[in-house]
């Protein structure tokens, strides 16, 4: 039997304004962890079967649940018994507006309503080793809320990450929401991460709100999480581009000033609710 559902539950009134997009669920075998894995994709081929391969091996699901949320992929990557025969246990198909943040609310609403007790994003590009998942559930029963992975400190790796994003994210990205949140950040742009449920359900932090639609909620929740007093850490992790490509879905001009925009708004306090 699954265990008992946290404690931290959301009143009738607050998970009525929840302002979560509407998705399909094709795959749905039920909550038997007390943690689940949540791994947004759109398009990734056989990168995402190549994460979940690389998960099965590390026998993941026998800590959490491994949730797909898709945000409209067409490219036959997610036929639900090849899921299935890899350890999946949820497939969320998105079918209202939005990107990234989107994806995330759908996710993160369904992970809340099944009861999990803490969520583990990972990225379904395959960049990053889900090696550090165990790590990073251990945190998250240890009380920390969120876990963020870092290349960057003692024990990360980075391999083929791109000079201009590496200087991006080591001067810019990362030194801003250190200033603007008041901790000490070292790889903010990154979507490995883990959330407790008790920061999601907060309504200070208020997550399922319509202006986070892109990379605004990333961003956000490494500034007020931390402004709220809020355990935070960063553990190391590896993360690994391929040889000659960058696998990711942001435009190299547009993308990033987009980026730049969110980041911007984000440290001064403009999606606080």
């Amino acid at each position: 039997m699954p265990p008992a559902l946290s404690s931290a539950e959301p009143t009738q009134a607050q998970r009525a304004a929840w302002q979560v997009p509407t998705f399909d669920t094709p795959l749905w075998s039920g909550r038997q962890q007390p943690w689940c894995v949540v791994i947004p994709v759109i398009n990734e081929g056989p990168r995402i079967t190549r994460l979940l391969q690389r998960m099965a091996a590390l026998n993941i699901a026998a800590l959490a649940d491994i949730i797909i949320v898709d945000g409209g992929s067409s490219d036959g990557s997610l036929e639900l018994s090849a899921l299935q025969a890899l350890g999946v246990s949820g497939l969320l198909r998105k079918t209202g507006p939005g990107k990234l943040s989107a994806q995330l609310r759908c996710a993160y609403a369904f992970a809340l309503d099944q009861g999990y007790a803490g969520i583990v994003t990972i990225d379904g590009n395959d960049k990053d080793d889900p090696a550090a998942i165990p790590g990073f559930i251990d945190a998250l029963r240890d009380g920390v809320d969120f876990v963020q992975a870092s290349r960057f400190i003692a024990g990360g790796q980075a391999e083929n990450t791109p000079t201009s994003r590496d200087f991006a994210i080591r001067f810019i990205h990362a030194p801003l929401l250190s200033l603007a949140s008041g901790f000490d950040w070292t790889d903010t742009t990154q979507g490995f991460r883990a959330y407790s449920r008790a920061l999601l359900l907060d309504p200070a932090v208020a997550p399922f709100r319509e202006v986070f639609m892109t990379y605004e909620l990333l961003a956000y929740l490494s500034y007020r999480a931390p402004r709220l007093g809020y355990r935070c850490v960063e553990l190391p992790s590896a993360r690994r581009y391929p040889k000659g490509e960058v696998p990711t879905k942001i435009s190299s001009v547009r993308g990033n000033l987009s980026i730049v925009q969110v980041l911007l708004k984000a440290c001064l306090g403009n999606y606080t609710p």
